[in-house]
């Protein structure tokens, strides 16, 4: 998995603030789940991952939600892609896209957040590297896939989501509304892929 400083010091953020910072790049990552869900014709998949993101951003803009985490990662698990000689590479990034959600569930289940909070960061930045690596038909070692310029440029934005959650003069709820538009209206994944209407 590909680490980055911002890792250590999202460790030091409150519980909501990391979960904020996950979801974040899970709803980067979801035009990429989309897209082959795309694929394979399956939209029942798609409409199941984005109900469960759409809940994670609930329980940090309503505060006491009820929400069944156990029942969300089952449904969640569920929705996980099998690969089979036949899938297309996209495959890849989805079950990432899957991963990413399925840490954030685990964090509320567990009551840990920390080593998800990395997790998330590292898996976003490794489904960036590996489609790099394949695109290009090469083979790099961890340390040098943290040099490619696509992951430095996907740890820049993780950056800036990090200055974002530090800066005090954001309200919490202007905050969370804010990078869900942001995100959403930008409708590109976080390895180029856009999620046309």
């Amino acid at each position: 998995m590909i680490k980055n400083p911002v890792q250590l010091r999202l460790a030091k953020l409150s519980v909501w603030k990391q979960r904020l910072f996950m979801v974040c790049l899970c709803e980067r990552m979801y035009p990429n789940f989309i897209y082959y869900c795309n694929l394979q014709r399956d939209e029942l998949s798609a409409v199941g991952y984005k109900k469960i993101l759409d809940l994670i951003w609930e329980s940090l803009l309503v505060e006491n939600v009820k929400i069944n985490f156990d029942l969300q990662l089952e449904k969640l698990e569920s929705l996980i892609p099998i690969v089979n000689d036949n899938s297309p590479y996209m495959v890849y990034p989805a079950i990432d896209a899957c991963q990413t959600l399925s840490e954030i569930l685990h964090s509320f289940i567990s009551g840990e957040i920390v080593e998800h909070t990395a997790r998330v960061s590292s898996i976003s930045a490794t489904t960036v590297a590996e489609f790099e690596m394949t695109k290009d038909n090469i083979e790099l070692a961890e340390a040098e896939q943290s040099s490619l310029p696509c992951v430095i440029e996907e740890f820049d934005l993780q950056w800036e989501i990090y200055r974002l959650l530090t800066d005090e003069n954001n309200e919490s709820i202007d905050l969370i509304r804010g990078l869900k538009k942001d995100i959403r209206s930008a409708k590109i994944s976080n390895i180029g892929v856009f999620l046309s209407d």
